[in-house]
């Protein structure tokens, strides 16, 4: 297919673009194949890039990716027609567009581009900055990595390639962390039993009990009551002669059970010795869709009082749904820490809802996981690598009329559950708010093909490593880093414990008032605070130096 096609009018001047915070401004509006851009005639800031069709006295006023739109809107007004843009972040802005013709031709390119399907045709693939390269060789595994790390702490672990060529499980990556005396035959025997053949794997060690957290699919028991000899095996290789274990189920008993007939449902208590069965309820796809857009609707909604605004808060119920969450994620971290005892995680795909939990539970666990480094491998491989399908979940945000069956914001409500623990615990993340925002808009749009596809099976497929630039080669330039990291970080090797009351527990208005409330003195204040720690930083080199002197 060729972009040309979808384009019915490449430009149109004296649009006026009227956008939040910012007085209304008129230019040419171009459509490209990626985006839309908008120049005026305006004095030109010095810092300003150059679009490749302006000229040297145009300002660029707006540069948009047109994956990042979620729903576009048109109306007449007299004789020119006015585009309403609703975009993934949250941002809505509007273009007056001289003329109903080129209005409708604007707006039908628009839907049509920003709803592109195929993987390679969307602008990572496009994307060639220049100050980055592509790097052309496959960093190492986190599996590997992770193992590198508990190798020296723990001989009760192995690494195994039984997913090479995701042969077992398409949905796992290539290397897994397993018991080491359970073989690679048992493995494959128990990926049958369990669904999607998301067999038990290792997502984190805890050093200091030497107690490990793993996750899985949901067991194909059936109505028949079926059961897998080496699934058992390899839960049972887990524990210590007569330890017990947790599994904690992310479905209430109710739909556990349900899910039998379906061919689903749980570890019996009479097959799976020492091993006691949790279940917390957490909501996943279209709940908790419709739980977002409530609350988006709630925000966006400014002629509220204050009692009907609270009453629209507590009925999206989004805030119910991170107290729930992060109440799940503190389970697994005391079973854990303060009971000594492995957990498995899983609902049913074990690939929304179970990864949401075992990373909150290693953010509450681990310092390292609280750093940037630390971060970023969680994230790589607690979300990417272990399987959360990316494509599907993030189509649309909130503000899109489409309802698609597998769109659900998981990552979103795992974005907004690091802010709370942020928030609560400012001292103890290496990383700020903008960070966690950044990663919001890369799940649903982005310049960079990270966060593509739905597994990396399905990366390597469309090779993905090798024809787009990479999110984290980006972040990790000293320039960006410095952006997203928090001045006020002192490491605390301390598991932290996040209040989960509902008074503790505050709406996410960075993220969710972004666009409708200035933030201009909250950046003020943070340029004040990053001035004032450099300033403060500064003095203690010199009064060492000082003290050296004196020496």
């Amino acid at each position: 297919m060729e972009f040309s096609e979808l384009i019915k009018t490449s430009y149109v001047d004296n649009v006026v673009l009227s956008r939040p915070f910012r007085p209304p401004v008129k230019g040419t509006l171009c459509v490209t194949s990626h985006h839309i851009l908008l120049s005026s005639r305006q004095e030109r800031e010095q810092d300003a890039d150059l679009g490749p069709d302006e000229e040297e006295g145009d300002t660029l006023e707006l540069l948009l990716l047109l994956k990042g739109i979620d729903a576009v809107e048109k109306r007449s007004t007299g004789s020119y027609g006015t585009i309403t843009i609703k975009c993934k972040d949250l941002c809505i802005f509007q273009l007056e567009i001289p003329g109903m013709t080129e209005c409708l031709n604007i707006a039908s390119s628009i839907e049509a581009l920003s709803a592109l399907e195929s993987v390679t045709e969307l602008y990572p693939f496009f994307y060639r900055p220049e100050t980055m390269k592509i790097e052309q060789k496959i960093p190492q595994d986190s599996s590997e990595e992770l193992f590198g790390q508990i190798a020296h702490h723990a001989d009760k672990w192995r690494l195994s390639s039984v997913n090479k060529d995701f042969s077992v499980c398409p949905t796992y990556p290539e290397a897994v962390i397993v018991p080491k005396q359970i073989s690679d035959e048992v493995l494959m025997a128990a990926a049958k039993f369990r669904q999607g053949g998301r067999f038990p794997v290792l997502s984190y060690y805890h050093k200091k009990t030497g107690k490990v957290i793993m996750h899985s699919s949901q067991p194909l028991v059936g109505a028949q009551k079926k059961r897998c000899q080496e699934d058992e095996e390899l839960l049972g290789a887990v524990l210590n002669n007569s330890e017990r274990g947790f599994i904690v189920d992310t479905r209430s008993a109710q739909l556990a059970q349900q899910a039998r007939i379906t061919g689903g449902g749980f570890e019996s208590k009479s097959n799976y010795h020492n091993w006691k069965r949790l279940h917390r309820n957490l909501e996943r796809g279209k709940n908790l869709q419709e739980s977002l857009i409530k609350l988006v609707d709630a925000c966006n909604d400014q002629t509220n009082n204050m009692d009907r605004w609270l009453s629209k808060l507590e009925n999206s119920k989004w805030l119910s749904h991170v107290q729930s969450t992060l109440s799940t994620a503190c389970l697994v971290a005391e079973c854990v820490e303060r009971e000594g005892c492995p957990v498995l995680v899983h609902g049913s795909d074990g690939t929304d809802t179970t990864l949401l939990v075992t990373s909150l539970a290693q953010l509450v666990l681990d310092p390292e996981c609280r750093t940037l480094v630390g971060f970023q491998a969680l994230i790589c491989r607690e979300w990417l690598q272990a399987g959360h399908p990316f494509q599907q979940r993030c189509t649309h945000l909130a503000l899109s009329h489409a309802r698609l069956r597998n769109e659900a914001p998981i990552f979103l409500l795992f974005l907004d559950c690091c802010w709370q623990l942020h928030h609560q615990f400012p001292l103890a993340f290496q990383f700020n708010e903008t960070l966690l925002i950044r990663f919001a808009q890369e799940a649903y749009f982005s310049n960079f093909g990270t966060f593509l596809c739905d597994s990396e099976k399905d990366r390597y497929a469309f090779q993905v490593r090798e024809k787009t630039f990479s999110f984290w080669d980006w972040m990790n330039n000293p320039a960006m880093l410095k952006t997203f990291t928090n001045p006020l970080y002192q490491r605390n090797e301390l598991v932290i414990w996040p209040s989960v009351w509902p008074h503790s527990l505050q709406l996410w208005q960075g993220f969710f008032f972004r666009w409708i409330s200035c933030s201009k003195f909250v950046e003020e204040a943070q340029e004040e605070i990053q001035r004032i720690v450099r300033h403060y930083s500064s003095c203690i080199k010199l009064n060492k130096k000082a003290a050296l002197h004196d020496e």
